[in-house]
């Protein structure tokens, strides 16, 4: 495992835009991991904010309050519209959103209408294009959508009210040509086990994890049992190798077919195969997330992972800490 600090003068956000980390809170403020730093934007948003997500292009940017209602759609690094979710339970997980192109358009992915009810909005023109008659989602707390490689599908990683975490996948072209298939959405077949994350490792693969609380039926033979890590091939709807996760872990993110960062505590490396930690910085804090619901817990950093170089990037007071194989 690689590290480098590049020093910052205070961080409102980071993202990752052309392998460069960006501030978009602070006029843009792009950084280099030769030190370089130059500014994309003109403005300082009056704003009190703490994430955000860039379109592949660049000429989106959504900046929000993870724990908030509210969030700002900039383009071109100007303020374009405001953007708000339902304050249901706002202040205890993160805002749902990403960005996804379709059909040579960029649409929003978040929930303007109900914390249960996800939508697409058309970045430039703001219609709603999914908000149609005969919507009845299901009560699911949407959060930390992660699109796949190749835009055709996403998952929601949220939690069902108990609070229970679990993974929905969804088809984007289905969803597009009926939005009522946004109102369920597919699970990990034949699990009863909380699962706590999920990265897409290929647009055909996911590796899932699942806590150590108890599972919903304790007569299930489950596919993921509690404490373990496997692939979901989402083409086939199988679940293959999974084995017990040895140690702490939390937010998963995928770097190959073979291993993934874990950033519960520290930063580390685990083999997917046998769930091995095979790398890791103990004295580099990361926070403690593991579930999309974070309002207990007291110091969250803010994280980026770049899924082109597979780097992560760690936000300290005046720093930035980015990590490579």
């Amino acid at each position: 495992m690689e590290l480098k600090t590049i020093q910052t003068n205070g961080l409102q956000t980071i993202d990752w835009f052309r392998d460069t980390v960006v501030d978009w809170n602070s006029a843009g403020n792009q950084y280099f991991e030769d030190g370089t730093v130059k500014q994309l934007g003109k403005y300082n948003f009056g704003f009190k904010c703490d994430g955000s997500i860039t379109s592949e292009s660049g000429e989106y940017v959504f900046i929000y309050q993870k724990l908030g209602t509210k969030g700002l759609l900039l383009r071109n690094g100007q303020v374009y519209r405001e953007i708000n979710r339902s304050y249901y339970q706002s202040s205890a997980y993160e805002f749902p959103a990403a960005f996804i192109e379709h059909n040579n358009r960029i649409y929003l992915i978040h929930c303007p209408n109900g914390y249960n009810q996800i939508d697409f909005e058309d970045a430039e023109t703001g219609k709603v294009v999914t908000n149609i008659s005969g919507r009845s989602p299901s009560d699911f707390f949407h959060s930390r959508f992660e699109v796949s490689p190749d835009h055709k599908s996403f998952v929601s990683k949220g939690w069902f009210w108990h609070p229970y975490d679990g993974v929905k996948l969804f088809s984007v072209d289905e969803c597009f040509k009926n939005p009522l298939s946004l109102d369920q959405g597919h699970e990990i077949p034949n699990s009863t086990t909380e699962i706590c994350s999920a990265s897409f490792i290929n647009s055909d693969q996911l590796i899932v994890c699942s806590s150590t609380e108890e599972r919903l039926d304790d007569e299930n033979v489950e596919p993921i049992p509690e404490g373990h890590m496997a692939i979901w091939n989402i083409k086939t709807d199988e679940i293959s190798g999974s084995v017990k996760i040895q140690g702490p872990y939390g937010n998963l993110y995928s770097i190959d077919q073979n291993d993934c960062w874990d950033l519960f505590k520290y930063p580390k490396i685990i083999e997917i195969s046998t769930g091995r930690i095979i790398d890791k910085i103990e004295n580099l804090y990361s926070g403690e997330q593991n579930s999309s619901i974070i309002h207990h817990l007291k110091m969250t950093p803010k994280i980026a992972y770049n899924r082109n170089t597979k780097k992560i990037a760690i936000a300290g007071d005046s720093s930035i800490t980015i990590l490579s194989r």
